[in-house]
């Protein structure tokens, strides 16, 4: 078996940790040394746990690791292309939604970039033009979702569960002739 080279070391460690897998790993190892303990896994039995990789068992574990990482679709070229689209279209959201100060001549145009992009749902800069022409009141009602990769999402949860996390609180004691309160200004 031949892991695709488009899966990182980082990319590897994850699906360990969140599939569970027994292999032990250091982060001192280099991606040729989880390449080998994962072959090494793989000629052993598996009990894979549910996941959001959609991973149910060791065959479909092969599968995935043979295959490019479907978090890597984009080329170098390709992303500062998307990147440069999405400059466009915030530009046209930031004036006013004013198709006459952008580089647009026709609405149809924008539809189409959004299209275009809205498929790369990783990059945040296309996550925050889906926000931002969602917003648009010309647009009569269009709606732009990303696509965005499970392992994505999951960290954007985990994100979005620790701003909730935190809460202030504001309590309020009255005085009393025995326990005066006494606030210091420095």
């Amino acid at each position: 078996m031949i892991i695709d080279k488009s899966h990182s070391k980082t990319d590897l460690i994850d699906l360990i940790n969140d599939l569970d897998l027994p292999i032990v790993h250091s982060h001192q190892d280099n991606k040729k040394d989880i390449h080998d303990k994962f072959k090494e896994c793989l000629k052993k039995q598996l009990k894979i746990k549910d996941n959001f990789y959609k991973i149910k068992n060791k065959d479909s574990l092969i599968f995935y690791l043979e295959n490019k990482n479907p978090k890597k679709i984009l080329s170098i070229k390709e992303k500062q292309n998307v990147m440069m689209i999405c400059k466009k279209i915030i530009q046209y959201c930031k004036s006013d939604y004013d198709l006459t100060i952008t580089n647009y001549n026709y609405q149809k145009e924008l539809i189409d970039d959004m299209d275009y992009i809205k498929q790369f749902g990783d990059i945040p800069s296309v996550r925050r033009c889906c926000r931002l022409m969602n917003q648009d009141p010309k647009m009569g009602g269009l709606n732009f979702k990303p696509l965005i990769s499970p392992q994505v999402q999951k960290d954007l949860d985990q994100k979005q569960k620790t701003k909730k996390l935190v809460n202030f609180k504001l309590t309020i004691r009255y005085a009393t002739e025995d326990d005066p309160i006494i606030l210091y200004f420095d």
